[in-house]
């Protein structure tokens, strides 16, 4: 019997994903659009992947430079000046905000799993007034599989009793590693999330939340 959901944060509970999007966009928009267009490629093939991660890779691998530590870090400041706000105020992912008052405090131990840095999601939380909803909120710098293990051992939840809610394959490595069900929320607005990524994977795959209570009662029969 599922008692305890996982969930992602960007593109599962809140309409964040774009903002994201257009945040590396700006921040790369100097290096021309060619060098653009290739950092919103590989943020978008690697949802769910930390800012700090890609700000390395896309060092090493797209501007081919040293990534100094002053320029790191103008780069994450630079970064959550543009998305806190826009974050925080961005529509909920249709179902999920109904989910969560019926749900989250009366019938679930709800957690949030996210590549957003803690201090920003704890701030975003915050501004959304969405904490009463959660047992815990991790964020950046911990990878999710690692995010994963620790509720589970720290809440002494049986992996089988779980359910993680994402809608990239970070999170869905970060469920099986771990034995947790999966359900993927698929989006279809864009290419690269129009279900494309779970391709050949076996799970749940809805559109947004006003289906999860009815996924999670499939995955108890």
């Amino acid at each position: 019997m599922i008692n305890s959901i996982i969930f992602d944060f960007d593109g599962v509970l809140v309409e964040s994903v774009d903002i994201k999007t257009r945040a590396f966009a700006r921040l790369f928009e100097p290096e021309g659009q060619s060098v653009m267009a290739r950092v919103v490629e590989f943020h978008l093939q690697n949802a769910g992947v930390s800012r700090f991660d890609k700000f390395r890779y896309i060092y090493e691998h797209i501007l081919e430079r040293p990534l100094t530590t002053e320029r790191f870090d103008e780069l994450c400041k630079h970064f959550a000046d543009l998305v806190v706000n826009e974050v925080s105020q961005a529509p909920y992912v249709s179902g999920a905000l109904e989910f969560l008052d019926n749900f989250a405090i009366s019938a679930y131990k709800c957690f949030v799993s996210t590549a957003t840095p803690q201090a920003e999601i704890e701030q975003i939380i915050r501004h959304r007034h969405m904490g009463k909803y959660f047992k815990a909120v991790h964020g950046a710098p911990k990878k999710k599989s690692a995010i994963v293990q620790e509720i589970l051992e720290t809440h002494g939840i049986a992996p089988e009793t779980a359910v993680y809610v994402g809608d990239a394959m970070s999170d869905y490595k970060a469920a099986s590693v771990n034995h947790v069900p999966f359900i993927a929320r698929i989006r279809g607005d864009i290419e690269i999330f129009n279900g494309d990524i779970f391709d050949g994977i076996t799970c749940i795959k809805i559109p947004d939340l006003t289906e999860l209570y009815q996924a999670i009662n499939s995955l108890n029969h």
